[in-house]
C-alpha cells in the first residue's frame, strides 16, 4: 500500500511521463471545404467539435460541444474568425476599468513616471528639491502621494492592474474566443515587456489598438502597425536611432509661421540595430531566413528617423511639440515629416544615403517611403511565409507540426500576401490538423490552464488580479517576459516538478474556493445532483470538464488521490520545498475554510481539484 506522499509523487511522475514522452506522430486549400476532414482521422463529429474548442477557445464550457454541433463546425469556426459576436455581459464587467481605454497621450498625462512626478512637484513648489535625497523617508513618500492626489495623477501600477484584469476577464468570458487567443498569440510574437519601464504606459494601447483589431487581417498591416507603435519603438530602441542626412533641403533651418528660423533639436543617439535585427529574426524571416549582418545594418539605416509623435503635456516629445506648434504640421509635411497617430517620421534624423537590403536597392534621397518598402519586402518574403506559418501551426496544432502542413499554410500565405484568416482556414481544413496524434498534444500554459478551469467551472470572477498571482506562481508572469522572443510555445518550457505541483495546488485552491474574488458552485454544474461517492464524482465531473475524451486510464491514476484528507497541505508543502520558499502573498489570499460555499463539500472540491491538476486536463 503506497503512502499518500508516495501517491502524490507517483502522480507527478505520471504527469511528467505523459507530457514529455507522448508520441508526436503527424501524418488544403484556401477555400472552405464542405466539411472539415475529421472523419478521415476516425473522429466523430462530437470529438471534432471538442477538438475545435480545445484549440480555438480557452477551454470548453459545459454544453459548448452541443452548441458547436448545433451551429455546425465550419460555421462556428467562421464566426470565430470574424470575431464579431456580441459581448454585452463582458463589456459591463470591463466598464469598471475605464482607464484601459485611454489614449497614449491621456495615459502620459494621468500616469506620469516617478521622475516626472518629482519634477512636476518641485516645479509647483510642492516639494523642496533639497529634500529629494531623503526619498526613503515615509514623510517624503506621503508628500508625493498627496501631490498626485491633488493633481489627479495615478501610479503606473494602477494602470497595469486594470490592464491585467481586463485580459483575464476577456479570456474567461468573451464569446469571441479565437480573437482573444490570436491577440495573445500575436502579442507574444511581437512581444514588448513591462520590465522596460519607459514603455509601460504604452502597452495597454499597443494590445488594444495595434494587435487586437488586426489579428485576422493582413500580416503586413500588423507588422507595420507594431513597428510604428510607441511601445515597440521604445522597447527595441528604434525611437532613438538616428542617421545624418546628406546635405539637401532637410539641412535648411525650419521656419516658423512668421518665416523666422526655428532651432531643431536633433537627437545624437546614433544608429541602433536592435529593432532591425529582431524584425528579421523574430517578427518575419526567422533566424535561418537567409539575411546577413549587413542586411541588419542596412535595414537599421532605412528605419532611422522613425520615432514617436509628441504625447502628453510633459511627456515624450515635448520638445518636438513646441517645434510643431511653431512651424505648423502642414509646413513640416512639405519638408518630409510624416505623422500617423502617435508615430512620427523625422527626415532630419534619417540616413538618406543609398542602401541595399536583401538585394533590394534603396536609392539615395529617400525618406519615409523607404521604411514602407522595407516592410513590404519583409512581410512578403518566402522565408516569412514559412516562419509565420510554422509558428501558427506550432501554437494551434502541434509542438512539432508536420512539414506538409507548414508548406500548405506557407503557400496560402504567399498566394494571399499574408492573409492571416486564409492561412488559418488552410490549417484547419488540412488533414494534419485532425490526425489523432494532434489531439490533446499541446500543453496548456499557466494562463491557459487558469482560464480553462474558470470556464469549465463557470466561475464568477470579481477580483481578476488574484488569478494573476496564481498564473505567476505557476511560471508565467504575463506581460513581463523580458526577451523579445516572447514566451516559448512548446510544452517542455512549462513543465517541471515545481510547476506541476503548483498546478495541482491551484486546482485544489480554486475548487475549494480559497482564491478570493472567484466563486464557483460545483453542485449547480451537475444540476444539484450530488454524486454518491468520490469515484462517482470523478466520473461525472471528469466527463463534464474534459468532454469527448477517453478517460479510463486517467480515472485509474486519479482514484488513489480522491480520499486523502490532507492532500491539499501535502501538495502545498511539496511545492514549497521544490520552490525553496513559500509564496506568502498567495497564502494570504486564501479564504478561511468557513467562507467556502456551502454547495462545495470537501469531497467534491477535492475531486474537482484533482481533475484540474491531472495530466489529461493539462493538455488541450
Amino acid at each position: 500500500m503506497k503512502t499518500p506522499v508516495k501517491v502524490i509523487y507517483s502522480f507527478i511522475a505520471v504527469l511528467l511521463f505523459t507530457i514529455f514522452f507522448c508520441s508526436f506522430k503527424n501524418s488544403g486549400s484556401v477555400v472552405y471545404k464542405p466539411a472539415f476532414p475529421y472523419r478521415q482521422a476516425g473522429l466523430t463529429e462530437r470529438q471534432a467539435a471538442a477538438h475545435l474548442l480545445s484549440r480555438f477557445s480557452y477551454g470548453a464550457k459545459k454544453g459548448e460541444v452541443d452548441a458547436v454541433l448545433k451551429i455546425g463546425l465550419e460555421r462556428w469556426f467562421q464566426q470565430q474568425l470574424e470575431g464579431t459576436l456580441p459581448d454585452d455581459s463582458l463589456n459591463l464587467l470591463l466598464n469598471k476599468y475605464e482607464d484601459i481605454n485611454l489614449t497614449n497621450t491621456e495615459v502620459e498625462n494621468k500616469y506620469p513616471r516617478a521622475n516626472r512626478v518629482l519634477k512636476l512637484a518641485i516645479q509647483d513648489g510642492f516639494i523642496n528639491k533639497d529634500s529629494v535625497n531623503k526619498g526613503d523617508q515615509p514623510a517624503y513618500r506621503a508628500q508625493i502621494r498627496a501631490y498626485m492626489a491633488q493633481k489627479g495623477l495615478k501610479p503606473e501600477q494602477e494602470l497595469i492592474r486594470q490592464f491585467i484584469n481586463q485580459k483575464i476577464l476577456r479570456a474567461a468570458y468573451t464569446n469571441n474566443q479565437l480573437k482573444e487567443l490570436l491577440t495573445d498569440f500575436w502579442f507574444n510574437h511581437f512581444n514588448v515587456s513591462l520590465t522596460k519601464n519607459q514603455c509601460v504606459a504604452f502597452v495597454p494601447a499597443y494590445e488594444r489598438d495595434v494587435i487586437r483589431p488586426k489579428v485576422t487581417g493582413k500580416f503586413e498591416d500588423l507588422l507595420l502597425a507594431t513597428a510604428k507603435s510607441p511601445a515597440m519603438l521604445i522597447y527595441l530602441d528604434n525611437f532613438s536611432s538616428t542617421g545624418t542626412p546628406v546635405k539637401n533641403n532637410l539641412n535648411q533651418p525650419l521656419m516658423n509661421k512668421k518665416g523666422k528660423p526655428v532651432p531643431a533639436k536633433r537627437k545624437s543617439g546614433g544608429l541602433n540595430e536592435n529593432y532591425a535585427r529582431e524584425v528579421m529574426e523574430l517578427h518575419t524571416m526567422g533566424v535561418d531566413g537567409g539575411y546577413t549582418q549587413s542586411d541588419v545594418t542596412q535595414a537599421a539605416r532605412v528605419l532611422t528617423g522613425w520615432t514617436m509623435a509628441p504625447m502628453g503635456e510633459e511627456g515624450y516629445g515635448s520638445g518636438m511639440k513646441k517645434i510643431i506648434d511653431q512651424v505648423g504640421e502642414e509646413n513640416l509635411k512639405q519638408r518630409g515629416f510624416v505623422r500617423d497617430g502617435d508615430f512620427l517620421f523625422v527626415p532630419n534624423r534619417h540616413d538618406n544615403e543609398a542602401k541595399t537590403v536583401l538585394g533590394k536597392d534603396f536609392p539615395a534621397g529617400g525618406g519615409y517611403e523607404e521604411g514602407l518598402a522595407l516592410f513590404d519586402l519583409l512581410a512578403n518574403h518566402p522565408a516569412t511565409a514559412k516562419f509565420i506559418s510554422k509558428k501558427i501551426a506550432t501554437r494551434f496544432v502541434n509542438d512539432h507540426p508536420a512539414q506538409s502542413l507548414v508548406d500548405k499554410m506557407a503557400k496560402t500565405f504567399s498566394k494571399t500576401k499574408g492573409d492571416i484568416r486564409q492561412v488559418m482556414i488552410t490549417m484547419v481544413s488540412a488533414p494534419e490538423f485532425w490526425t489523432k496524434d494532434a489531439l490533446r498534444e499541446k500543453t496548456k500554459s499557466p494562463f491557459e490552464l487558469t482560464i480553462s478551469a474558470l470556464r469549465a467551472l463557470d466561475a464568477d470572477i470579481t477580483q481578476p488580479y488574484q488569478l494573476f498571482s496564481w498564473v505567476n506562481k505557476m511560471g508565467q508572469k504575463m506581460y513581463y517576459y523580458q526577451a523579445p522572443t516572447g514566451f516559448p510555445d512548446q510544452g517542455q518550457y512549462w513543465i517541471n516538478t515545481g510547476s506541476l505541483l503548483n498546478r495541482m495546488n491551484f486546482g485544489l485552491a480554486i475548487a475549494a474556493q480559497r482564491i478570493p474574488g472567484v466563486r464557483i458552485n460545483l453542485a449547480a454544474l451537475n444540476d444539484f445532483h450530488e454524486p454518491e461517492s468520490a469515484e462517482a464524482a470523478l466520473l461525472t465531473y471528469g466527463k463534464m470538464m474534459m468532454p469527448e475524451r477517453n478517460l479510463t486510464e486517467t480515472f485509474k491514476r486519479l482514484k488513489p488521490m480522491l480520499n486523502d484528507p490532507s492532500l491539499t497541505n501535502k501538495v502545498a508543502d511539496a511545492a514549497d520545498k521544490t520552490a525553496g520558499k513559500t509564496d506568502k502573498s498567495t497564502m494570504e489570499e486564501q479564504q478561511p475554510v468557513g467562507q467556502k460555499e456551502k454547495n462545495n463539500n470537501a469531497m467534491l472540491a477535492q475531486v474537482v481539484g484533482v481533475i484540474i491538476g491531472s495530466p489529461e486536463f493539462q493538455r488541450k
